[in-house]
């Protein structure tokens, strides 16, 4: 009697799986190498360790995907098709970290708050699924709308150039610096009879940056954005799915032709180089911060938790509560792992979900492959060092597309909730925008606010996410419908 083999557990053969997995990575690869990116630099780390937190991030997508498709012991594991990366839900608290404290301290700390907030989440994740009632596509498209707007300033700012650092839209006159420099040491000389400086005197940039908005790079920018629109339009099935990573590497090519792109770190960069634990930073426990990431993974794990019952649903295997657990359990293992090998918080990648429902394969193997893949790629140094090498208006171009995306999928969610017969829902939308937008548009609305929940309200994806929540709440109750939870879910992968 032969025992039928459900397409989810199906092993196909070396070939396609490998090949299909190499889709995987592909259609995930742009949107991964993205948030080590930006951190990195919102860090000021050499351009070796940015490199380091690419290679890293590769290696426990691989890591973690391996462990949520294949399944680790009775703990760990949902055993369906799902590709694990680090969410872009935690770019704008972790950014708000690196601008409070740069460097390497700021490293530690940010690793220190992911590594919490993985540790909480495994022990939280239980109760979780139990949170849908408070978490309906009102909630979750708002939250995932303001993260892509939120974004989005990344995005521009590597288009024109970032607001801080060599390419401000203004700098300090030249003369005036050597004035200051020049009294400083006249003041400290012995005998002098001027006054010493005045702690924290400083210069206001008063002359424009010849940097900023520079037209050759807003063009190459252009040109990338220009190529993604046109495969995404003309393109078809494979190619229309990898077309942002097709335009980055169309802007490579051309920054590397006009002399823009420097390959020598490239070529200094080792073939191979084993990802190690805290290589970058000790990592620091902030109970704030924590508390602040801890946050955002309850956002990530209850869209986790949409996205594993619309693939459910997707590939007709039912999972329990058991398994739904253990799938959200990963979740956070994934982020502990992370934060030891200094990277960032982890969850299923909805365009591979979205890939699943493409081309109908519904083999987790397949994904178990991707993993593979992911795992060679962070051990290649090379590979790494030449995505740092590429100039940030390159990563600009593709920027406003993945960042735009992330909020179009929230408006998609949108699109889901009825706002006819319940016009309450306008106005949780309306007020929960809103409350997010404060920081990027006030970013000193703190300044006379208790320093302690600073780390709290400067992201304004938390800010929203507790009005939208709370607003639910107040206005609608907390009724739980999970079908219209999936179906959000179905929508936001809707690619």
């Amino acid at each position: 009697m032969q025992t039928t083999v459900h397409p989810v557990d199906e092993k196909l053969p070396l070939g396609r799986v490998t090949a299909l997995g190499l889709q995987h990575v592909l259609v995930m690869y742009a949107g991964a190498v993205a948030v080590p990116l930006i951190v990195g630099r919102a860090l000021n780390l050499p351009p070796e360790q940015v490199a380091m937190l690419i290679s890293a991030d590769l290696f426990v997508c691989g890591l973690v995907t391996l462990i949520q498709a294949m399944g680790c012991t009775q703990w760990f594991g949902i055993k369906l098709p799902v590709m694990m990366g680090v969410t872009f839900a935690a770019v704008g608290p972790m950014v708000s970290m690196a601008q409070s404290t740069g460097g390497h301290a700021g490293a530690g700390l940010i690793f220190g708050a992911v590594i919490g907030a993985g540790i909480t989440s495994m022990l939280i994740a239980p109760v979780i699924s139990r949170l849908l009632r408070f978490f309906p596509p009102v909630v979750t498209g708002t939250i995932i709308t303001v993260i892509g707007i939120s974004l989005m300033r990344v995005g521009i700012n590597w288009i024109f150039g970032n607001p801080v650092g060599p390419t401000a839209p203004a700098v300090p006159n030249p003369e005036h610096l050597k004035w200051l420099t020049e009294a400083q040491a006249m003041a400290g000389a012995p005998g002098s009879a001027l006054s010493p400086i005045p702690k924290g005197l400083a210069v206001v940039p008063t002359i424009p940056n010849p940097k900023y908005a520079d037209l050759t790079g807003v063009g190459i920018s252009g040109i990338v954005l220009l190529t993604i629109l046109l495969i995404a339009r003309f393109g078809k099935g494979f190619f229309a799915n990898i077309s942002v990573l097709l335009g980055i590497v169309v802007g490579g090519v051309i920054t590397a032709a006009m002399g823009l792109m420097n390959f020598h770190k490239v070529a200094e960069a080792k073939w191979f180089n084993l990802v190690l634990p805290f290589e970058i930073a000790t990592p620091v426990f902030d109970p704030i911060l924590i508390l602040t990431m801890t946050l955002v993974m309850i956002v990530v794990m209850i869209e986790s938790t949409g996205m594993f019952l619309a693939l459910s649903e997707m590939t007709g295997k039912k999972i329990s509560q058991d398994e739904l657990t253990r799938g959200l359990r990963t979740d956070g293992l994934g982020t502990l792992i992370g934060g030891i090998f200094n990277t960032f918080p982890y969850t299923s990648f909805s365009q591979n979900v979205g890939l699943v429902a493409v081309t109908g394969v519904m083999s987790r193997w397949v994904c178990v492959a991707g993993g593979v893949i992911l795992i060679v790629l962070g051990v290649l140094p090379k590979m790494a060092m030449l995505i740092e090498s590429l100039p940030t208006v390159v990563l600009g171009g593709a920027g406003l597309v993945m960042f735009g995306m992330v909020a179009a999928t929230g408006i998609r969610i949108l699109s889901t909730v009825d706002f006819k017969h319940n016009r309450n829902n306008a106005m949780i939308v309306a007020v929960s925008i809103g409350v997010g937008m404060i920081p990027l548009v006030a970013p000193n609305f703190r300044q006379w606010m208790p320093h302690a929940i600073h780390p709290l309200i400067e992201s304004g994806i938390l800010l929203a996410s507790l009005a939208a929540v709370l607003l639910n709440v107040f206005f609608n109750g907390a009724r739980g419908d999970t079908q219209a939870v999936i179906n959000a879910a179905r929508q936001a992968d809707a690619h």
